[in-house]
């Protein structure tokens, strides 16, 4: 089974790249990131590119649950805790304006957009909701509390941000990608830092940029940024029931184990069974136990599952691609709110690309600092990794891989990268496939 999105659209092709290109910008990624920033680059005039390895929206973009809002988890209290109220203010005020950059793109693209509330709820601390609010309140964010949900279970309390918004993030990219400069089944191989610019070898040619974005899920350069030390990439799955209960809004608990829900048409999307990639986790099997004994009548139409890349401090990396390299940016770690993030890093990448100001530059740098509480689980799992002294192997940075029974994959649990069972490559930050393969 493959995800709704997938199913219900046909996703725009575009060429392969045949020829030497020089241009000003060069995008490397074709998901909602890379495709909204290349938008922004078209609106803006300016001289750009963009490579894919494979199709436009045929990663990570097609696997989301496609939630456009503002309010992703019970974050502003710990945003206040690590950054200040100034700056939690700037991270809401993006994500609005994110909101409201899709209400307007979409009155002309068919992409199912409908505005709906979010809730976002615990099963059993109470404490959690009385502290955001009070957050909340600090920052001026409108939100109302609510203790009881039209969900098959109880919750302890639940937090409401209104007019936030769903579509089909598919239907979407086909419809904001038409008309772009985009090259897919192109993949980038290698950049090399030439004189007065970038040269990046693909599959297809060489292209001469003056600057390059990376926009390919998790950063495949690890000689600058040290990403995979700021970041790490969880699963998480879903599944799309018919005849079950018609639930109208977006829901979450905030515990990193529960459950998602929202509708799509005559459809239940229920997410959940989260867990590290290359972790043990509940997966498919936990949703369908659940789906089985709440919804016993219901069917499961559609199966899939995502990946997402985590930052430290629950802030995406936009901007430069580290303090020490000139030309070179990037737009990574989402966490598992890659909608809002996309477009607030389209309209940053773009800024920076012109050479406007703009105000969340220093908010989602990068290069801040990396002392977080996160930093030290990440480090250990990384170290873990290279120490087990087991076969095969991650060519990334020689992480031991862990066979993932369920989806019939060699998973990479210090980094994420995944591989099919015969060694082919799934997910990055590996560029390549396993050389030898023994289950």
């Amino acid at each position: 089974m493959g995800s709704v999105w997938n199913e219900t659209a046909k996703l725009r092709a575009f060429p392969a790249l045949d020829r030497d290109l020089h241009v000003d910008v060069l995008i490397i990624g074709g998901g909602m990131a890379g495709v909204l920033t290349a938008y922004r680059l078209e609106q803006a005039g300016v001289d750009y590119a963009l490579c894919e390895a494979e199709t436009l929206g045929g990663g990570t973009t097609k696997n989301t649950t496609a939630k456009i809002t503002s309010q992703h988890g019970l974050i502003y209290e710990k945003l206040i805790r690590a950054f200040g109220e100034q700056k939690a203010k700037l991270y809401y005020r993006a994500n609005e304006e994110a909101i409201e950059a899709y209400r307007t793109l979409c009155q002309t693209i068919d992409c199912d957009f409908e505005q709906k509330d979010n809730w976002i709820y615990t099963l059993d601390d109470a404490e959690k909701i009385e502290s955001e609010l009070s957050a909340l309140q600090k920052l001026g964010i409108s939100a109302k509390r609510e203790d009881t949900l039209p969900l098959p279970f109880d919750i302890a309390g639940a937090i409401r941000f209104s007019n936030q918004a769903q579509f089909h993030p598919l239907r979407f990219l086909s419809g904001i990608s038409e008309g772009l400069r985009a090259f897919a089944h192109t993949r980038v191989r290698e950049l090399k830092k030439r004189k007065g610019g970038i040269v990046a070898v693909t599959s297809g040619g060489t292209v001469c940029a003056n600057r390059v974005i990376v926009a390919t899920h998790f950063p495949f350069l690890n000689k600058h940024g040290a990403y995979f030390v700021k970041q790490y990439q969880h699963r998480s799955y879903v599944i799309a029931l018919e005849h079950a209960q018609h639930v109208d809004g977006m829901y979450l608990d905030d515990d990193e184990k529960g459950l998602s829900f929202r509708a799509y048409r005559d459809l239940l999307l229920i997410g959940g069974g989260s867990h590290r990639t290359g972790k043990p986790g509940g997966g498919y099997q936990e949703l369908k136990r659940f789906a089985e004994r709440q919804y016993p009548d219901a069917t499961v139409r559609y199966a899939w599952a995502a990946q997402d890349c985590m930052t430290l401090d629950s802030v995406p990396y936009i901007g430069r691609y580290s303090a020490g390299t000139d030309g070179l940016y990037v737009a990574t770690g989402f966490n598992k709110w890659g909608m809002t993030g996309s477009m607030v890093a389209a309209g940053l990448l773009c800024d920076l690309m012109t050479g406007t100001k703009n105000p969340y530059e220093e908010l989602f740098s990068p290069s801040r600092t990396v002392l977080r509480p996160a930093l030290f689980s990440n480090a250990f799992e990384a170290v873990l990794g290279l120490i087990t002294p087991t076969v095969p192997r991650c060519p990334h940075l020689g992480c031991a891989l862990h066979w993932n029974a369920e989806e019939h994959s060699w998973d990479c649990p210090c980094h994420g990268s995944r591989f099919s069972a015969d060694g082919a490559l799934i997910d990055n930050p590996a560029t390549g496939d396993l050389k030898a393969v023994r289950k």
